[in-house]
């Protein structure tokens, strides 16, 4: 694959790049912008408005689409020195993440809106208005890093740390995007202490900001109230695996498979074990629950493959990582027609359709696809 016209070396050592840092609000994309400026970097600081109504959101630090994040990416490029702006996203938001995080759940998968957002917005969206505007590169505050081949292709890698490696959400980029991406924090070995410190040396009022976690739309973190409200209370059925009917529930949207609190069962299982979600069927709105045996998975079909770089030929061998914070299992995988076709060396346990599949080889990673459908290791009963 050649190279793309007009994409910077990120990796150059030569100064005097048009960089655009996306600026949340949180210590991590602000160092990572003043990293970019200390480099010798043009830098213009942004911070993207999600929300046409951001009072509505969480406030606090624990997301990342507040006013008080706005207020807090704006003071940080204060103290760097750079020009400010903030971009009004939230209908494109709305529609490509908040939209598709609703409809996946009522059609019983499972969705991550993290990758979905940095797919669609901070690296579509973002990247395309930067390029148009004559900006060379979109730097964030991810911990990965991106490497320049001889041959001029690009490469996505975890970061140097693992423990704070977030190639799993980067993993919908393409050769393009990649290009024009900037991680100034994937290639340190720094704690996130010593980011902080970082971040407190340079005078930046974040260095203490508690880290942004749960799903940054959804203002109390209920995840089940949200979506009742927009799709409604349906009351269903909750069986277990031979059929048997065992509670009920207000909606089948609001269970995730491998889920074992909050299923509302009136009665234990005749062994006493506890049970888990093992599947959700929208079309009937019914929960099947079991023993947690039977969430093992063996193999799985992927469907929407995005590949960083060329597309793998033929079945090969790599590492999967099925969970933004879940650890690498060994599979074998081949791409046949549109759909990838995966199989576990060792069974895994609640995989749920929706989540996404990332391969690697290596700390590179090939590409994701979204797991379409599971095969499980022990039939139910």
């Amino acid at each position: 694959m050649t190279d793309f016209p007009g994409a910077p070396d990120l990796n150059a050592p030569r100064k005097g790049l048009r960089v655009l840092a996306a600026m949340s609000g949180g210590v991590d994309s602000a160092v990572a912008a003043a990293r970019a400026v200390e480099a010798g970097h043009d830098v213009t600081g942004v911070h993207l408005a999600l929300s046409a109504n951001p009072q509505s959101f969480r406030t606090g630090a624990r997301g990342c689409c507040t006013i008080e994040d706005s207020r807090d990416a704006r003071r940080a490029a204060d103290v760097i020195g750079i020009p400010f702006y903030c971009w009004d996203l939230a209908e494109r938001f709305r529609e490509d993440v908040v939209e598709d995080f609703v409809a996946e759940y009522e059609a019983g998968r499972t969705p991550n809106p993290c990758l979905r957002c940095n797919e669609k917005i901070k690296f579509a969206a973002l990247l395309d208005k930067a390029l148009a505007l004559g900006f060379d590169a979109v730097c964030t505050g991810h911990y990965a890093t991106v490497v320049l081949n001889e041959d001029g292709t690009r490469e996505l890698h975890r970061a140097s740390d693992m423990a704070k490696d977030q190639s799993y959400v980067l993993g919908v980029l393409d050769e393009r995007q990649l290009a024009h991406a900037m991680f100034p924090l994937g290639d340190t070995l720094t704690t996130k202490d010593e980011i902080r410190a970082e971040a407190e040396r340079r005078g930046l009022a974040v260095a203490k900001k508690p880290d942004s976690h749960d799903i940054c739309f959804i203002a109390d973190g209920d995840t089940r109230g949200f979506l009742a409200a927009r799709l409604g209370r349906a009351e269903g059925d909750i069986v277990d695996e031979t059929g048997a009917k065992v509670g009920t529930h207000e909606g089948a949207y609001g269970y995730t498979i491998g889920q074992r609190k909050g299923l509302r069962i009136g009665h234990p299982a005749p062994d006493g074990k506890p049970r888990y979600v093992l599947d959700i069927s929208p079309v009937n709105n019914t929960v099947t629950v079991g023993p947690v045996e039977a969430l093992d998975v063996s193999a799985l079909t992927a469907i929407k493959p995005r590949w960083c770089g060329t597309a793998p030929s033929g079945p090969g061998t790599y590492t999967a990582q099925l969970r933004a914070h879940g650890g690498e299992t060994e599979v074998t995988a081949e791409l046949i027609g549109d759909e990838l076709q995966v199989r576990f060396e060792e069974p895994v346990r609640g995989v749920a359709p929706g989540q996404a599949i990332v391969l690697y080889d290596g700390t590179r990673v090939v590409g994701s696809a979204t797991i379409a459908t599971t095969e499980r290791a022990v039939a139910a009963r």
